[in-house]
Order: structure tokens, then C-alpha cells, then sequence
């Protein structure tokens, strides 16, 4: 009897040692991941979601919003995205009209494009499509383009044609007064060489130019190799429609998710693996410009702040659905480890702490026919999730907070109250 009775204290001492250990683990990881939130590298469960395996995958990763990325490749969503973070950049940093004036020509360009002329050559005129998009103002001597047009090579050269600049060896043959017409046709040239610069460069912190958007809808729709192209005299030729890299990607993308709806062997996964690597090296092709595109535009606005405003700091991130994940995993890890050391609400929250781990241990579940997890730890049906959660369940059936912890005052309280 003796002998049982110290085989009872040892077990509710382990089983209390189990019980803070699981808390303390818990607590820590919680607590290291809020402390990454204010760094350059906050942890984010969005990776371990994207990468969800198993019957399950589809579910998980719907949870980070745009699992695929595929947002990045709409120039309205992108646009959208960028328009809620200069309202946010603006409000952060209380600019004032004249930074609020160049923040808005970075992102949505300018509605003209002016150049000083003095005059206009004689004869000439702007017509047809050139006349839509360039005017002379008189009144203030100066050339005005649309801030949406940027003329092509091209269409600066025919612009250069309708007035002839006479060269420096038959200069001095002419009168006065053809000098004086060379003289603003070679002002006419200057100009519309500087337009041209002006309107065909990127616009940034210190001058105007081809607006961020601009160049966000020549990247995902301008560019062939990118957006693809189409022959109309090559219609009845398999060159009619050559796909650009984004609709492979879409295309890969749609065919990797058949595939792997239908895997069930060994080598169908090894194929799996290369197909899912290459297709990470499209999308890595197609979405990497554009994500770097938003940060000049993040990098070109911080330009325009004063000392005092950038001492500030950075602008908060726009809110997204996997800040919410986020939250309540850090914020369960450390109220549950908390719980859990101090013997609180110990059964309740040794059965949260149960199920919260099974929601890690379906998300990569290490099934028969289901891809292993990446990382050293190799597991079978049983993983140290399962492994954890099984010790929860167990703490959860014993009364060890009333061994060891503040369900014991808290029953003691109790009771003296009933008594009373």
C-alpha cells in the first residue's frame, strides 16, 4: 500500500512537471513570436498555410486570402492596394498639399506635361492623333503634352520633321530673318527632345514622368513577354495566341493542382516536387517585379518627408486576413501557456491547448499518400503534435491544477463559500 501511494505521488508530481513544462513551451513561443512583430521579419503563420498538405490544404490556405498570389497579377487590385496605402502614407505622416501634389504625381502620374517655347514655327500644326495629345499655348508660351500620352520614338521624330533646322555650314548664308526662323525651329527641336525625355522616364520624388501605375499596367499588359501576344494574320497557325509568362504561370498553376488532386504514388509526388519548384520559379518571375515595383514607390515616397516626419517611422501594413490568424496564435500560445503554468482553468485550457495543436497537426497531417512536411522531423501518422496534444488530454483528465496551482485556492474559495 506504502508503495503505491509513493508510485501516486510520483505520477501527480510528473504529471504536474508535464503540465508547466507544456505551458512553458507555450508561453515562450508565443511570447518570441509577438516580440519578431516589431521587427523587420514579424512571423506570420501565411507560409505554413500556403504550404498546407492533406485532405484538408485547400481549407488552410483560403485562410491567408490569396494563397496563389494572384492579386499581384491585377493591375486594378494592385492599384487598389496602392491607393489605400498613400490615404494611410498621407494620413501617417501629415503631408501638406505640395507632398500630397508629388505623392500623387508618382503614383497617378501629372495632367500635362509643359515645355517653355516662345514660338511656334511657321507651318507648323498638330494634327490627327499627335493633335489630341499635343498643343502649343500661346498665351503661355509653352508646349502642353497629355500626362497619358508618351510618344513613341517614332512619333518624336515626325514631330521633329514638320520644321527643318538648317545646319551650321549654311548658316551664314541666310538673312536675318531666316535666322531668326532657324532660331525657333531649333527651339521647337529643343523642345520637343525634352518633352520627350520628360514624358518617357520614370517619375519619382524629384520630377515627373511615367507614373507608378503607368508602369504597373506596362508590366502586367504591356509587356509580351509577360502578357503574351496575339497574331491576327497568324490565325490559323499555332502562333495565333503565344502565351506570355503570367498566363503559364495561371496555366502551370491549374495543371499542379490537378495533379495534385490526383497523386497517390511515390513517383507521381517526386514529380509533384519539380513541377511545384518550377512553378515557384514562374511565379517568382512574374509577381517579383511587381513587388518590387511597390517598393520604390514605398522607397521614392519616403523621399518627400522631412526629418521630422520620417522619424516617425514606417506606415503600418494594411490589414489582411492572415493578421487575424496571426493574433490568435500568438495570443492563444501565451494566454494558454500562462493558464496552463499557474494551474488555471487548468482542464479548459489543456483541452483549448489540445486543439489548437491538432489544427497545426491537420494542416500538414504525415498521412499515407500525403507529401512530408519540409524540415528534419520525420513522422507517420503520429507527430509530435499528436504526441502533445495526447499529454493535454491527459493533464486535462486529472485535476492537477487542484495539485499544484490556482484552481486549488480557487475550489478552497469555493467550498468555504458553500460552507458559509
Amino acid at each position: 500500500m506504502s508503495e503505491l501511494r509513493r508510485v501516486s505521488v510520483v505520477a501527480c508530481v510528473l504529471i504536474v512537471l508535464l503540465r508547466v513544462s507544456i505551458g512553458w513551451q507555450f508561453l515562450y513561443e508565443g511570447l518570441w513570436k509577438l516580440n519578431t512583430q516589431s521587427t523587420a521579419n514579424p512571423w506570420t503563420a501565411e507560409g505554413y498555410l500556403k504550404n498546407a498538405q492533406g485532405p484538408f490544404r485547400d481549407s488552410f490556405r483560403a485562410m491567408t486570402g490569396d494563397p496563389d498570389d494572384m492579386n499581384w497579377l491585377s493591375s486594378e487590385k494592385v492599384s487598389a492596394r496602392w491607393d489605400d496605402w498613400s490615404a494611410r502614407f498621407s494620413h501617417h505622416y501629415g503631408l501638406d498639399d505640395k507632398q500630397k501634389r508629388r505623392l500623387s504625381e508618382m503614383l497617378n502620374g501629372v495632367s500635362k506635361f509643359y515645355q517653355p517655347l516662345a514660338a511656334l514655327p511657321e507651318g507648323v500644326e498638330f494634327r490627327g492623333s499627335i493633335g489630341k495629345a499635343i498643343k502649343y499655348n500661346a498665351e503661355r508660351k509653352r508646349l502642353e503634352v497629355d500626362g497619358k500620352w508618351h510618344f513613341t520614338p517614332r512619333e518624336r521624330d515626325r514631330l521633329l520633321k514638320m520644321a527643318t533646322v538648317i545646319d551650321a555650314t549654311e548658316y551664314e548664308d541666310l538673312s536675318d530673318a531666316d535666322k531668326a526662323k532657324n532660331k525657333i525651329a531649333a527651339d521647337f527641336h529643343k523642345a520637343v527632345g525634352a518633352m520627350y525625355v520628360r514624358q518617357s522616364r520614370p517619375a519619382n520624388a524629384s520630377r515627373s514622368g511615367i507614373s507608378f501605375k503607368e508602369r504597373l499596367v506596362g508590366m502586367l499588359k504591356g509587356d509580351p513577354e509577360k502578357a503574351g501576344s496575339v497574331f491576327p494574320e497568324h490565325k490559323e497557325t499555332i502562333d495565333y495566341k503565344r502565351l506570355g509568362d503570367i498566363e503559364r504561370y495561371q496555366s502551370e498553376l491549374a495543371r499542379f493542382n490537378a495533379n495534385r488532386a490526383k497523386a497517390q504514388q511515390a513517383f507521381q509526388y517526386d514529380h509533384l516536387d519539380k513541377q511545384y519548384r518550377d512553378l515557384m520559379a514562374l511565379k517568382s518571375s512574374v509577381i517579383g517585379p511587381v513587388k518590387s515595383l511597390e517598393k520604390e514607390l514605398e522607397s521614392e515616397a519616403n523621399k518627400i518627408l522631412n526629418q521630422d516626419q520620417f522619424a516617425l517611422g514606417p506606415v503600418k501594413k494594411a490589414p489582411q486576413p492572415i493578421d487575424n490568424i496571426n493574433k490568435m496564435t500568438i495570443w492563444s500560445l501565451v494566454i494558454l501557456g500562462v493558464f496552463l503554468i499557474a494551474g488555471l482553468f487548468t482542464r479548459l485550457s489543456a483541452v483549448a491547448g489540445a486543439g489548437m495543436l491538432m489544427m497545426f497537426y491537420f494542416a500538414m497531417p504525415p498521412w499515407p499518400g500525403v507529401p512530408e512536411a519540409p524540415g528534419p522531423e520525420h513522422s507517420f501518422i503520429v507527430n509530435k503534435n499528436v504526441i502533445e496534444a495526447i499529454a493535454l488530454l491527459a493533464i486535462a483528465a486529472m485535476p492537477t491544477g487542484r495539485m499544484l496551482g490556482l484552481d486549488a485556492l480557487i475550489r478552497r474559495f469555493v467550498l468555504r463559500q458553500k460552507v458559509d
